[in-house]
């Protein structure tokens, strides 16, 4: 990515999340996310990132996917074309919403960090912005999946 070219996060809470959140601190989220932007090559964008509890997030699964039951990560893309931002005006890239508590049931129950699960989660929802979608196919699944090894590869 080019000096000139930047990806830009504003990160907001949620359904009584607060930040730090154990461990997860602002600053640890906008450098992880900021890494992932510029790993996936999105260029010049701008995304807003949500995070929620599972109440909140359950909200959002039911109103806008039809699923009754609170989710990891959902992810709003603005825009139908992957990776906008390649001009000088940055581009609104989309909307990643995150529950944490989710997220930390995700690390108790893989044996891993909340840190290492919603990075696992910030990558996954920025893949979506990107056009990237494994409920789409099979194939499309197998491609997303080995993105996200990319990618987590090189954080």
């Amino acid at each position: 990515m080019s000096a000139s070219v930047m990806a830009d996060i504003d990160i907001f809470t949620e359904g009584g999340i607060k930040l730090p959140y154990l461990d997860i601190t602002r600053q640890y989220i906008r450098k992880t996310s900021l890494a992932i932007l510029e790993l996936t090559d999105a260029g010049n964008v701008h995304v807003n990132l949500i995070l929620t509890d599972n109440k909140f997030i359950h909200e959002i699964n039911s109103s806008y996917r039809d699923k009754d039951y609170p989710t990891d990560v959902i992810s709003f893309a603005y825009r139908d074309e992957p990776f906008p931002g390649t001009g000088e005006v940055t581009e609104e890239f989309g909307d990643i919403y995150i529950s944490l508590e989710k997220a930390l049931e995700q690390a108790t129950l893989y044996g891993v960090s909340l840190r290492d699960e919603l990075k696992r989660l910030l990558v996954h929802g920025i893949l979506h912005l990107a056009g990237y979608d494994h409920e789409r196919s099979a194939d499309d699944e197998k491609i997303m999946e080995a993105e996200e090894e990319r990618v987590l590869g090189s954080l």
